[in-house]
């Protein structure tokens, strides 16, 4: 039996049982023998402002979302965004941080497709770097194609990341770390609130971080502060104001790049087995990633009913430095280098006006929000040209490159990308209501203009002058018992603008622009959440299905031209858990299984009937659970165990190319802690095991192995 088929039977089972705790009155007499003492589960949020753009329960809402919480990531003692994210329900990392412009963040990878952290609290937030954890305060992945709430130029298929910072509060306060550990990790933080008055609160956030890699060669180094203020003006005014300044720079290991244009000469993992800890890189060729953001946000309230919020935001993120990688030279063994020096910057400006109300239309209750969006977006380049830098043969190791900056400059001098300017204007309307026509039956309805202009991309000089898309969402929310058992169902749009391209006949002859229409993502997803035992399980479990439309695909009958069409289907199943069953114990868990294929390209491509590179393992299975002890001579110690699982994936996969596989791995991490007054101390391993494991889309990129962190913690 097909597993899918089993989602309404478990759907039916979920809330047939919570029905019987619901009304069961023997059950409830045989518990009221028990004495219950109430406790919060460290780990559950319950709402969230930005995944709908406007305040609701997590029940209330149709779309599935992960929270992930700053308690959790302290009991993990958790120092960059991969650690944080592996509590995430079916998402996985591709690349590590490259760092180069445009792109240079982290890519991973979820419900069959890669996507980056581009939001800050439901804002456009774009890094070339990685993202330091110093200043969260809860990390939102949010599912599905979210392009009618948030546009087409920073969500992916999958879903987004949304990072939601700390915000001032209206008491003196703070708390101070230390963490050190393996690869010369050494990080100090610093969180401090101050009242400024009784109307003024400030609070920064601040963290300086060096560490080695695990392989003979690369660090990353990083000083980031975060000042906030909150200004409450008056009982109906308030203002917040977010600042971040991150100086980054890091030496990255260059990624083995296996051809994507020639047959595969290995098929075995073994090769890169034998050079597990070689960088292939020197500690001078390093990348600085300089970067700063505002977000300033008016919150005005009209009346207990209608709110206002206006937000404008700007982020700047730099790059400079080298960028480097390995390819494939199709002989079984050996790979060149490819280097180039990169200088380039990434700017944002949106401007965003949103009003929330709530209102009684007949006898049905209303929430509705109203958005206008403006987003500028401009990438520059000036970077060098590539050159090749020597051979490297994974067999012995060796490496005839030159890996010190004056060497690596000499070779560059005359090479020249050339200068590049992208910028896209994006203007954008929405809408969305949620109606309550029953208090258990609700629907949400939404719709997105978007507006596009520019230019998506630095490889191409030609505009789009306007290109107008229409995205809509529907959910349903359905809770035969109220505020603990949700049914839910959705459709959801999301869209990406595609630069213009030149085209010709089949001689190449009569060259023209051709205007390429926006692709679109559908999803329809039907799942069940629920909050039982007095908010002790949290469980959301669901079935989606995935259709992207309108991809570019070679024209088999005219080499020099383009043709739309091609599609690509994600469908799969979820489970997440986040729960405290008894005094003390707190678990996050999540399973996840994902089917992708590509359904339509022409016969040659390769790529049909297959699985894409970006969809990354089919099964991911996450869990962590913190056991804090409440009474005896251990108390104020508290312990953690987790695990991370990921199936083999095809890093290549094509058909007249051939594929590589990466093979599964489970990744056991445990922790243990010890907290008296306001002190705390938290040793954590990672990787128990010292497992070798990998990483990749169409790259083969070995994994963190064995780190010990010790961490001293203070709070006042």
């Amino acid at each position: 039996m097909k597993k899918y088929t089993l989602l309404p039977l478990m759907l039916l089972s979920i809330t047939t049982f919570a029905q019987k705790i619901q009304k069961d009155t023997t059950f409830v007499k045989e518990l009221s023998e028990v004495t219950v003492t109430a406790y919060r589960n460290d780990y559950k949020i319950d709402s969230s402002v930005t995944v709908s753009k406007m305040p609701l329960k997590d029940l209330e809402n149709p779309q599935v979302y992960n929270t992930i919480s700053k308690n959790l990531l302290k009991d993990q003692l958790v120092t960059n965004l991969n650690d944080a994210l592996k509590n995430a329900t079916g998402i996985t990392r591709l690349w590590e941080s490259t760092g180069r412009g445009g792109d240079g963040a982290e890519f991973y990878s979820m419900r069959g497709f890669a996507l980056q952290p581009t939001m800050m609290n439901g804002m456009p937030n774009i890094s070339n770097g990685t993202v330091d954890p110093a200043n969260i305060e809860s990390i939102e992945v949010i599912k599905g194609p979210s392009g009618t709430l948030y546009g087409g130029s920073l969500i992916a298929y999958g879903g987004l990341i949304n990072i939601v910072t700390k915000r001032p509060y209206e008491k003196f306060g703070g708390e101070v770390g230390y963490v050190s550990g393996s690869y010369g990790l050494n990080r100090f933080t610093a969180d401090i609130n101050i009242p400024l008055g009784d109307k003024v609160f400030a609070r920064l956030n601040m963290a300086n971080q060096y560490e080695k890699s695990f392989q003979d060669a690369g660090f990353n180094k990083a000083f980031y502060v975060a000042p906030s203020v909150k200004i409450n003006a008056s009982n109906k005014l308030t203002f917040l104001f977010n600042t971040e300044f991150k100086n980054a720079e890091a030496a990255n290991a260059p990624m083995i790049f296996l051809n994507r244009y020639a047959p595969l000469s290995f098929n075995a993992i073994n090769l890169f087995e034998k050079s597990y800890e070689k960088s292939y890189t020197g500690n001078s060729l390093s990348m600085k990633n300089p970067s700063f953001s505002i977000q300033s946000q008016a919150l005005y309230k009209f009346s207990n009913n209608w709110t206002s919020q206006t937000i404008l935001s700007r982020s700047h993120t730099k790059t400079n430095g080298y960028y480097q990688y390995l390819w494939d030279s199709s002989n079984g063994n050996e790979f060149t280098r490819y280097i180039s020096k990169r200088d380039g910057e990434t700017n944002t400006i949106n401007i965003q006006q949103n009003f929330v109300g709530n209102f009684t239309l007949g006898t049905f209750k209303n929430k509705l929000l109203v958005g206008i969006d403006y987003l500028i977006k401009q990438v520059e380049n000036y970077s060098t040209g590539w050159v090749a830098n020597g051979v490297i043969s994974l067999n012995d190791q060796t490496d005839n490159g030159k890996l010190t900056t004056q060497g690596i400059d000499q070779l560059l001098i005359n090479s020249a990308e050339g200068n590049s300017i992208a910028e896209t204007k994006i203007l954008s309307a929405y809408v969305s209501d949620v109606i309550n026509f029953t208090p258990k039956f609700s629907a949400m309805m939404s719709l997105r203009l978007d507006n596009f202009q520019g230019n998506p991309s630095i490889w191409s000089s030609d505009q789009l002058k306007s290109q107008s898309t229409f995205s809509p969402k529907l959910g349903l929310v359905y809770q035969p018992i109220v505020n603990k058992v949700s049914i839910f169902g959705n459709y959801m749009n999301g869209f990406i603008n595609l630069s213009p391209i030149e085209v010709a006949d089949v001689s190449g002859n009569n060259p023209t622009l051709k205007i390429l229409e926006p692709e679109h993502a559908n999803q329809w997803e039907l799942g069940v959440k629920t909050n039982l035992y007095k908010d002790k399980i949290a469980l959301t479990t669901s079935y989606y299905n995935i259709l992207v439309s309108n991809k570019t695909m070679s024209d088999p009958n005219n080499i020099n031209n383009t043709i739309q069409g091609g599609e690509v289907e994600s469908k799969g199943f979820e489970l997440s858990m986040v729960t405290s069953p008894i005094e003390g114990l707190s678990i996050i868990a999540g399973y996840s299984h994902n089917e992708n294929k590509v359904k339509k390209d022409t016969p040659d491509s390769g790529y049909l009937g297959l699985r894409t590179e970006e969809a990354g393992p089919a099964d991911l299975f996450n869990f962590w659970a913190t056991y804090r002890v409440q009474k005896s001579v251990l108390k104020g110690f508290s312990f953690g165990l987790g695990a991370n699982y990921a199936s083999e994936f095809r890093s290549l996969n094509r058909a007249n190319i051939g594929s590589f596989t990466l093979p599964s791995y489970t990744i056991i991490n445990a922790s243990l802690a010890y907290t008296v007054n306001n002190y705390s101390i938290n040793l954590k391993v990672d990787n128990l095991a010292n497992t070798q494991y990998y990483a990749g889309w169409s790259t083969v990129t070995p994994q963190r192995l064995r780190s010990i962190s010790l961490g001293f913690n203070y709070k006042f």
